[in-house]
């Protein structure tokens, strides 16, 4: 069903939740699946789904602009010869990024993403995973920085993030819960995993931007500039205040929230 057939409130709290979830810990790609499941709205469409994500790449790129530009100087400095810790952390953000790829192909290749969909098993992913990041939040108290991460770290946080391709699961989630059983502090922990959803969102939208292509659908009009726009400033707001909160809490909150919604979501699927 393409964007064109929601109505203007559906649009707005599309783009406002995508916004709000995307850099929590909470699953952007859970709420969005749950929202028509459980208000009987359209499916939004790929081509709104595009619009969403480029609006939260446009908010992560705007807020870390410094860091961007460090690991761009950083590969650059790598490829002459002369390594900096911002080379170091380029190729961690890169060598995170290699098992979602490889493993987001396979699924796409065998076709079996509608399966991880259901509200059940997004149920019991997010009440799950929100409990390795509880424990591994309370039980890993160290507070490494990103300059001691090490490429096996990153390969570590990286096939944790696959698991992030189950709905649910949550992409912040699984990465900040891996950086955190490395011991990495909670702010940095965020902060790597904020870093390594560019080069993941990138690489989604190039294929949703490529499959649209070949579907000969429509180009992007007002309402996906409206969507893209909204999405931006709640995925700007939502880093801010996630980033403050960390400085003087933990991530207890998003797993109450988790447990919470995963438990509403048993209590709904098996017959409430």
């Amino acid at each position: 069903m393409a964007a064109s057939t929601l109505t203007l409130a559906q649009i707005v709290t599309l783009a406002l939740i995508q916004g709000i979830t995307e850099f929590l810990p909470i699953s952007s790609s859970a709420h969005l699946i749950l929202l028509p499941a459980l208000t009987g709205w359209p499916d939004q469409g790929l081509e709104l789904d595009i619009a969403v994500h480029v609006g939260t790449l446009g908010a992560v790129l705007i807020y870390f602009r410094r860091d961007v530009a460090a690991l761009i100087a950083g590969l650059g400095a790598g490829l002459a010869g002369r390594a900096t810790a911002q080379t170091r952390l380029a190729l961690a953000v890169l060598v995170g990024t290699v098992p979602l790829l490889v493993a987001g192909g396979l699924l796409v290749v065998f076709d079996i993403t509608a399966y991880l969909r259901a509200p059940l098993v997004i149920a019991w992913a997010t009440i799950l995973f929100a409990v390795l990041l509880y424990a591994a939040d309370r039980w890993r108290s160290g507070e490494r920085s990103l300059d001691g991460l090490n490429l096996r770290g990153a390969l570590f946080i990286g096939l944790a993030q696959v698991l992030a391709l189950v709905p649910g699961a949550s992409r912040a989630g699984v990465t900040i819960t891996g950086a955190r059983l490395l011991g990495v502090g909670r702010i940095e922990a965020a902060r790597f995993s904020m870093l390594l959803a560019i080069p993941s969102i990138l690489a989604a939208g190039a294929y949703a931007i490529l499959h649209l292509i070949r579907a000969g659908d429509p180009a992007f009009g007002w309402t996906a500039l409206l969507a893209a726009g909204l999405a931006f400033l709640a995925a700007l707001a939502s880093i801010e205040l996630m980033l403050r909160w960390l400085r003087r809490a933990s991530y207890t909150p998003f797993v109450i929230y988790r447990l919470a919604l995963g438990a509403g979501l048993l209590w709904w699927a098996y017959g409430g």
